[in-house]
């Protein structure tokens, strides 16, 4: 079974059809937690003291085989959750035991692998090719939880408020996902707000003004991830619900090259021996934020130094003709990101002048 997406692994569940493995990946970990949940709740149930197991990165994986081959004991099935290993740093050995876990077919048992913070990337790493073709052995899901679009995440809101007995149109959903951007988690926050401040039955806009805070920099991020990622359709879509909520295009452009010049600043420290811990400091990044300096140092395994630079000109060049005022700003994005992609999905065959 290839990867699947939301929709497919939803229903699944609705069918109660459970699978002995399930891997859970993607940029969404609102989305990783609640399927995690609900794969627990329909095998074991959440509070199961007896049946469910839950292991850290960290783990010995040999704690985990036996978790799984452990007969349950107050349901049919037991439930065994291993979250954020990181296989890259593993050694051959661990590979092969996570290989041999994740490729049986657990009659009494589903395993759950989960990664948030560790990246599952099929399409440049080997370990993680080697994982998915394990779990389709034993019949399992690699499931790609990823940020929903706009009008998805706008009906999403509609539906929450109308639960909680609250009245939110179309036009207002689609507002408070223009100023909070694309993050699940964040969204249901401002969503909870709005519910418990709202005295009437209809949550309006002068609500949201008056309640939801603007988030736009993390959306952007999630576009520059689909530009190194070289997923072209991923990234066209997210650069339309950006420009859907209207903002600025110059904020795209400079939080998109700013994924790029973490980059740039992580490549250069690396060959001063510079480590990353000082690197934040050294650029008076925000503590909260130093984790784009890690996942800048990932992006780095998938570009060469040429390329980056190759990268950081093109952004250059959109600033100034944006700044020109003499073309369109959606066209110059939309060529912008055909133009990274192509740089980084390319290699060495880029410009070898």
């Amino acid at each position: 079974m290839p990867v699947i997406t939301e929709n497919a692994l939803k229903t699944m569940l609705s069918q109660n059809n459970v699978l002995p493995v399930y891997i859970l990946f993607g940029d969404d970990g609102y989305l990783i937690d609640r399927y995690v949940n609900l794969i627990i709740s329909k095998t074991c149930g959440k509070d199961n003291d007896f049946d469910l197991q839950k292991f850290e990165h960290d783990a010995d994986l040999q704690q985990v085989f036996d978790s799984v081959n452990q007969f349950p004991m107050t349901c049919e099935r037991r439930c065994t959750v291993l979250c954020d290993y990181n296989f890259e740093s593993a050694n051959e050995g661990d590979i092969e035991r996570l290989e041999i876990l994740l490729s049986e077919n657990y009659e009494q048992a589903t395993l759950v692998v989960r990664f948030d913070s560790v990246e599952f990337d099929t399409k440049h790493s080997a370990k993680a090719r080697k994982l998915l073709s394990a779990c389709e052995k034993s019949g399992g899901a690699v499931v790609a939880l990823n940020h929903r679009n706009a009008g998805e995440l706008s009906k999403m809101l509609q539906n929450g408020a109308k639960k909680q007995g609250k009245i939110l149109d179309t036009k207002t959903a689609d507002y408070i996902v223009q100023n909070c951007g694309l993050d699940i988690n964040i969204l249901v926050g401002e969503l909870e707000k709005l519910i418990q401040y709202v005295t009437g039955d209809n949550i309006t806009k002068d609500y949201v003004d008056l309640v939801c805070t603007k988030s736009v920099d993390a959306s952007v991020y999630d576009f520059a991830k689909k530009v190194i990622a070289c997923d072209t359709k991923g990234a066209i879509s997210m650069l339309n619900d950006l420009l859907y909520m209207r903002i600025e295009p110059m904020i795209i452009l400079h939080t998109t090259a700013s994924a790029f010049i973490d980059m740039a600043r992580v490549s250069a420290a690396a060959k001063v021996n510079v480590p990353i811990k000082d690197l934040g400091a050294d650029f008076s990044y925000n503590p909260n934020l130093t984790f784009r300096l890690t996942n800048a140092s990932y992006n780095l395994k998938k570009i060469s130094d040429k390329q980056l630079s190759l990268c950081l000109a093109e952004l250059l060049n959109a600033d100034k003709l944006i700044k020109s005022f003499s073309y369109d700003d959606k066209l110059i994005l939309e060529e912008l990101t055909i133009r990274l992609i192509y740089i980084i999905a390319n290699g060495d065959k880029v410009d070898k002048n």
